[in-house]
């Protein structure tokens, strides 16, 4: 079977990502020294946005300043800095990605260890684009756990009849039947394995697939929904590090001028 990639898709993410750190470093600057660290992925953001025609550079941008208008309020460290300068900002590579932290963007304060993330979203809202196949372990890879020889039986059949179809050329848009052929009996082993699983070490998989879908950060996730040119923002704070004051000592604190709820919507 052949597939077209989803090269526009991604290029538009990197794109939204480097508008996001740009957006922060803007909203920013006025008050306090503020290092961007250069790395191969801030490279590649900044090629992706520059690639882009203006108006949709200035589309993204639009979303990226109304998150960081909502973040900023959140978040009292980045504008009170205190003695805590500079503030370093940087893109994270998509290996950590894959090794559980799904943070785009990184604000970090290295004097007092401080930091928040920011996973940027361009009009999707997937965490993780999971994958199974014949030879992919899912249960070793999200939960240090190894799959049982009777998942791996059940799903054979499909991905054999799958890489027949694609030996002879055949298109993944001519396939009928293909949630009744090929999706359910897939996701139905899948549960069927999930259960097994859960059921060996009662309540250790439902934590882990939690960790393994949200990372091991605290998050704030923002998804530009460019069709509405609206704004969402999602807070994720199960370590409860976000939102947080600033400052140690009681004359100097600073609360947040927003109280971290699970969802904000802006316009652009």
């Amino acid at each position: 079977m052949t597939t077209r990639p989803r090269t526009r898709n991604t290029s538009h993410g990197k794109a939204y990502e480097y508008a996001c750190l740009l957006a922060l470093k803007e909203a920013l600057d006025d008050s306090q020294p503020i290092r961007v660290e250069g790395s191969q992925q801030l490279r590649t953001a900044c090629t992706r946005f520059l690639e882009l025609p203006t108006e949709h550079r200035e589309r993204l941008m639009s979303s990226a300043s109304a998150a960081a208008t909502y973040i900023i309020r959140l978040e009292p460290q980045l504008e009170n800095p205190s003695d805590n300068t500079p503030l370093y900002l940087s893109l994270q590579s998509d290996a950590r990605g894959q090794a559980g932290d799904v943070r785009d963007v990184l604000c970090l304060r290295k004097q007092n260890g401080w930091e928040i993330g920011i996973s940027c979203k361009h009009n999707h809202y997937a965490v993780k684009h999971s994958r199974l196949s014949q030879s992919i372990d899912f249960g070793k890879q999200w939960f240090d756990r190894p799959c049982s020889p009777i998942y791996f039986a059940e799903i054979a059949p499909l991905f054999h009849e799958l890489a027949a179809m694609r030996a002879a050329g055949t298109l993944w848009s001519s396939v009928n039947n293909k949630a009744a052929r090929f999706y359910t009996p897939l996701l139905r082993a899948f549960l069927a394995e999930l259960k097994r699983l859960d059921k060996c070490e009662p309540g250790y998989i439902p934590e882990r697939l939690i960790h393994y879908l949200m990372g091991q950060n605290d998050f704030y996730k923002v998804i530009a929904e460019m069709r509405s040119r609206t704004t969402r923002i999602l807070a994720f704070n199960i370590n409860g590090t976000l939102n947080r004051p600033a400052g140690s000592h009681r004359s100097l604190i600073q609360v947040p001028k927003l109280k971290c709820l699970s969802s904000f919507i802006t316009s652009e």
